[in-house]
């Protein structure tokens, strides 16, 4: 761990594969990584994990939600997100994701998790999609789908939400910023543009 004041930020994002905010805070994250001297760690956060029902594909809230704020953000981003056709549960997607991870892969399978849905509209509750979805990130998709069949990431999905319970965190996408080696730690709620996470690291860094 560096001393306090190294200088980097440290901006740990709490996410779900089925949020089109989190996708869309996605580029400026990117960006800020290669503008400012951060580190990025995206976690887990199962927005409707068991017994909580999912979300009506067809209901009036989901259409209501993308009209008025995911499709001008999307146009205003420059992305090309669509209403997905399933809503599905989204606990083996984040185990995914951490399988990745753990193969030094985590940046391609999360874009492909987030385009799958988001673009494609493919079910990232079934397993057999998953399983293709990890072989188009480069990764052995029969590999990861025995280790989701096993739970072997449940463990770390589970821990990143309890993480976030302690910290407060109700919702995603949700941004939680401190400098390396300093205990403080501030949290930046919502998709902001880039501008406002620029403003927020900048703050930080002059703290």
């Amino acid at each position: 761990m560096a001393e306090q004041g190294s200088g980097r930020v440290e901006i740990d994002v709490w996410s779900d594969y089925v949020c089109p905010f989190c996708y869309l805070e996605l580029p400026a994250l990117e960006r800020l990584e290669a503008e400012r001297p951060v580190q990025v760690r995206w976690r887990a956060f199962e927005l409707r994990p068991e017994p909580q029902p999912t979300l009506d594909p067809d209901g009036d809230y989901l259409h209501r939600v993308w009209n008025a704020s995911v499709y001008p953000m999307a146009a205003d981003r420059g992305m090309a997100l669509k209403l997905p056709p399933v809503q599905p549960r989204s606990r083996l997607a984040l185990e995914a994701a951490e399988a990745a991870r753990e193969r030094g892969q985590y940046g391609p399978m999360h874009r492909a998790l987030f385009r799958a849905f988001f673009e494609e509209g493919r079910d990232l509750g079934d397993p057999a999609v998953l399983k293709e979805i990890a072989g188009e990130a480069g990764l052995d998709g029969a590999e990861v789908a025995a280790e989701l069949e096993a739970g072997r990431w449940t463990g770390r999905v589970l821990a990143d939400q309890e993480l976030a319970r302690r910290l407060g965190v109700s919702g995603v996408p949700a941004m939680v910023l401190g400098q390396e080696g300093a205990p403080q730690r501030w949290l930046v709620s919502g998709a902001q543009p880039y501008a406002a996470l620029r403003e927020a690291v900048d703050r930080v860094l002059l703290r």
